[in-house]
């Protein structure tokens, strides 16, 4: 049987093609893609059958190619959102003559409007996520580059306030976009990956940041600082534009060949060929009512009060601890590399143990004790020290929380929703986070430090309880279609056709992570 031009060119599959390393099962019936026919002559076609050796080097190749690209953005956009805490101590407070709480306002109207438009994340399922992603990245470069020249409290918090919608297009959305690439119990280390871009961006922006304000120019230090960091981000969006494919089965670098794999694992994961083009709002509206995207929400907000005040005050806390502004500048880069060397190693035993909420207790707990010595303890020394606990214990359990929301919803719609829920109720915790570090508390901001220990332990304690209503789920999963140890998968139906069903949705053999 030959196989429609319309996909690919692919000879029909002979007897030593077999199932991949993750096999189907059945479920219930995905969302409706309306591609119905199509998928109906791919899978008459091919079957579903996946060389393993093909599919890994699928997998290698997208993990070469895609989680580069959206990586290194990340990095950019976490620097062009943070460095403002570099810009204050290099003079910008005493250009713009910044008083009272006017730096917390600056750090506040980003997150407002970032909060505002979450809903964007629901964009990478409606509109090709190569034109997406050239969109935001080119409206986030442009509004980075021009704080070099703002001259005014005002203007800076409007460049602010436009930096927050563009990167709230960004940033929330790409875990999503990674699980149209991914299957479930790859996609985890992967986001981990693209996360782990924040505290490499916070340990380079410290680094280039001393490197920017050492030197000698007739511009301002803190303006070249926004120049200089700006201007990169601007060089991306055609990279974007031009290097991102939509699917994968869509990708340039994959062969005729490797096109047939990707689009049989896309079938085997969701059952239709069709991610990007609509969104089925029932599956939305049912995620929405669903404790565990609440949960895993909440949990985002907690760990959220200490993710986002760490980066943006740091220098100025090491500046209050005896040190110069040169020297802070520098002092920001070892906890927060520390910091994106645990996020890699945590999510990587998560996904192996596929224990995320024990990984994410440990992790607060090291970083709840890390804000308790930066509010305790006034000795120089033990300080930085619990910034290295503070920093390893808050970046990675954000890391392990969003791929925690993905694994445990059942369609395309329902993680988007998953995710933009998540973010929506997330990202108000910066408001909290950098709003409890007034001036006046110098140089201890034990307040600030209080708050973010016990909202660093109370993720924790949502970790636990979440993890307990998960364990309840997969109990009632067995009693009613009995334990996944002795199912027998990959069963072709009628006239030897697999079901038209995704094994990521929900259905006889799905099962929560706990």
């Amino acid at each position: 049987m030959g196989f429609p031009s319309k996909f690919a060119r692919a000879p029909p599959p002979t007897a030593t093609d077999f199932v991949g390393d993750e096999k189907a099962s059945p479920g219930l019936i995905p969302e409706k893609s309306g591609a119905h026919d199509e998928l109906e002559a791919f899978t008459q076609s091919h079957q579903r059958h996946v060389v393993p050796e093909i599919e890994r080097r699928v997998i290698r190749k997208l993990d070469f190619r895609v989680v580069p690209l959206v990586t290194a953005l990340y990095v950019l956009a976490f620097l062009d959102r943070s460095n403002i805490g570099n810009a204050r101590i290099a003079g910008m407070t005493k250009d713009l003559k910044l008083v009272g709480n006017d730096y917390q306002w600056l750090l506040t109207i980003f997150y407002i409007t970032y909060i505002i438009f979450e809903w964007q994340a629901l964009m990478w399922k409606v509109v090709p996520p190569h034109m997406w992603l050239a969109f935001t990245v080119f409206g986030w470069g442009i509004i980075a580059t021009c704080q070099a020249a703002t001259q005014t409290w005002s203007g800076e918090m409007a460049l602010r306030f436009f930096l927050g919608i563009f990167e709230a297009g960004f940033g929330p959305g790409i875990p999503y976009l990674l699980s149209f690439f991914y299957l479930r119990h790859e996609v985890g280390v992967r986001i981990a990956i693209f996360l782990s871009a924040a505290p490499l961006a916070t340990s380079f922006s410290g680094a280039l940041a001393y490197g920017i304000t050492s030197g000698h120019s007739h511009l301002a230090n803190w303006r070249l600082l926004f120049l200089v960091e700006g201007l990169p981000t601007l060089c991306m969006a055609p990279i974007a534009y031009f290097f991102l494919p939509d699917t994968p089965d869509q990708a340039r670098f994959l062969t005729e060949e490797e096109k047939v794999v990707a689009k049989a694992r896309g079938v085997r994961q969701v059952g239709g060929t069709k991610r990007v083009g609509g969104i089925v709002w029932k599956e939305v509206g049912l995620a929405l009512l669903d404790l565990k995207c609440w949960f895993t929400a909440f949990m985002y907000f907690s760990c959220n009060v200490g993710f986002s005040s760490l980066p943006v005050f740091l220098p100025t806390i090491l500046k209050d601890m005896g040190f110069n502004a040169i020297d802070s500048q520098g002092l920001t880069a070892p906890p927060f590399f520390l910091s994106f060397l645990v996020t890699i190693f945590s999510t990587w035993v998560a996904d192996k143990t596929q224990q995320r909420g024990y990984t994410i207790m440990a992790l607060t707990t090291i970083g709840g004790i890390g804000y308790i010595l930066l509010a305790t303890v006034k000795t120089v020394g033990v300080r930085y020290f619990g910034t290295f606990l503070a920093a390893s214990g808050i970046f990675p359990s954000i890391a392990n929380i969003l791929p925690w929301v993905i694994n445990n919803q059942g369609s395309d719609s329902r993680r988007g929703a998953g995710i933009m829920l998540l973010n929506l109720i997330g990202q108000c915790g910066p408001l909290l986070g950098t709003n409890v570090f007034p001036t006046n508390e110098s140089p201890r901001y034990i307040k600030g430090m209080a708050i973010s220990a016990a909202f660093t332990f109370f993720t924790g304690v949502l970790a636990f309880g979440l993890r307990c209503l998960l364990v309840y789920e997969n109990k009632k999963l067995d009693q009613k279609y009995g334990s996944n140890k002795n199912r027998v998968v990959n069963q072709p139906g009628a006239e030897g056709q697999e079901s038209e069903v995704g094994e990521e949705n929900y259905g006889p053999t799905f099962r929560y992570i706990l």
